[in-house]
């Protein structure tokens, strides 16, 4: 018996070495990548989808242009370009949630740098007549009590309701805090996608669909976007906050970025970077001082 725990005690000190040594060398890997890529001419961005879609293309575009600096882009979520990004896996990555360090330590180093305002769009098929929603309706569909359009003013029809996987993916986050102000409630749905670019696109195709997405991203996309509260999540309305779902859009570094990534975000910031946010329909995250008043009194979420 004593010869088995002793044994065991050495299976246990083996794997703890083993797993200190793996987790070296994958640190160790990671920053040669890291540092391989600030010698380059490559910027490597990933994360929320909703970002790349609205205005990352056209901001790395121009910035390439300008600084002969590729900005590669990859999406991911949110949660990829918080974590990827502290854990040197990128130079750069972009968010539409807050840091949640209780879920992941890693986060509690990540630098969030606000750079737009985004708005959770509900978003149905074209052809659906139905084109207003009350926050009550809206997490009445959420939680299973309102299952057919019918109850809405629609068809005599059952409401497929599309949600993204992950409770912490950055719209999932967001509808539960600022709808339910509760991080853990169950969606009542077994239309779950990958993201929210298959979102998006299973709501231009099935008329009985129904989800929420960022309207910087919906705006391209071939769906109605509905009122939410009798208010449209129009550019103005965005800006001077009188549209009740808004968030931040950020990008992520590390807490020291090096000089080749603080110089794009420096770019993106600046006057010409927030013209190209504008021209692709998404608020500058300067130009919503309403919103950043509200932040301050209320937090976000539905006021």
């Amino acid at each position: 018996m004593q010869s088995y725990k002793l044994f065991k005690s050495h299976v246990t000190l083996l794997t703890f070495f083993s797993t200190a040594v793996m987790s070296l060398i994958l640190s160790t890997a990671n920053c040669a990548v890291y540092a391989a890529n600030e010698q380059n001419n490559v910027i490597y961005w990933a994360g929320c989808g909703i970002t790349k879609k609205a205005f990352m293309a056209e901001l790395a575009s121009a910035y390439e242009a300008k600084s002969n600096i590729k900005i590669v882009l990859e999406g991911g979520g949110a949660t990829r370009g918080i974590r990827d990004t502290v854990n040197l896996r990128i130079d750069l990555g972009g968010t539409c949630r807050m840091t949640l360090p209780e879920m992941d330590h890693s986060e509690l180093h990540a630098s969030l740098h606000p750079v737009a305002w985004d708005a959770l769009a509900i978003i149905i098929h074209q052809n659906n007549p139905v084109s207003d929603f009350s926050t009550d309706q809206i997490k009445a569909i959420y939680t299973g009590k309102i299952k057919n359009w019918r109850e809405l003013g629609g068809p005599n029809a059952p409401i497929h309701l599309y949600v993204r996987k992950g409770a912490i993916s950055g719209v999932g986050y967001a509808i539960r805090q600022y709808l339910f102000q509760d991080g853990a409630v169950d969606f009542d749905t077994d239309y779950v996608v990958k993201s929210s670019g298959p979102l998006e696109k299973a709501i231009e195709k099935d008329p009985y669909a129904i989800g929420i997405t960022g309207v910087s991203s919906a705006r391209k996309r071939d769906v109605k976007i509905a009122s939410f509260d009798g208010k449209v999540p129009s550019y103005e309305n965005v800006r001077n906050g009188t549209y009740g779902l808004y968030r931040p859009l950020y990008l992520v570094t590390g807490p020291s970025p090096t000089k080749k990534v603080q110089d794009f975000i420096n770019f993106a910031t600046s006057s010409e970077g927030e013209q190209i946010i504008r021209d692709n329909g998404t608020v500058p995250y300067s130009d919503g001082l309403a919103l950043m008043r509200k932040m301050l009194i209320y937090g976000f979420g539905v006021k």
